[in-house]
């Protein structure tokens, strides 16, 4: 095998992959709605410029119901209507957790997320953003 080829994490780590894998269920019991989880899987890979995770993203999207408009407009979230204040706040703790810059007021952003969703949903969330940050990586170690 050439030194330069890509990992097979799958066969390096089968244990390491199902556990992870076996987080989104976790996740989903927790109350986090499907389609929203969609929204931040997709957001979170477009900042990654994870292309194979955009993709899966975008298909799994569509195949649960989300419109083609509101999926390409995911990544101009801030400056379009199509998303409720909910989802809204959703994205801008995307945003915040994948960018990670030490001046974003996380303070005002978890006010909003108390203003739309549960503790236990916002734990969630949160695990939910690590996981696809997670994954975007396993994915670009790849590239």
């Amino acid at each position: 095998m050439s030194a330069t080829a890509p990992f097979n994490y799958h066969t390096l780590v089968p244990d390491v992959m199902q556990s992870l894998a076996g987080v989104h269920p976790v996740i989903d019991a927790n109350g986090l709605d499907r389609s929203l989880q969609h929204l931040v899987f997709l957001r979170a890979s477009q900042i990654n410029g994870c292309a194979f995770c955009v993709k899966m993203h975008t298909r799994e999207a569509r195949e649960d119901g989300e419109t083609s408009d509101r999926l390409d407009r995911v990544v101009v979230w801030r400056h379009v209507g199509d998303f409720t204040p909910a989802e809204k706040a959703a994205l801008a703790w995307t945003e915040a957790l994948t960018y990670l810059d030490g001046r974003t007021d996380l303070a005002a952003l978890r006010a909003d997320l108390r203003a739309h969703f549960s503790e236990q949903q916002i734990g969630a969330l949160t695990a939910a953003v690590g996981l696809i940050n997670l994954w975007n990586r396993v994915q670009g170690s790849n590239y």
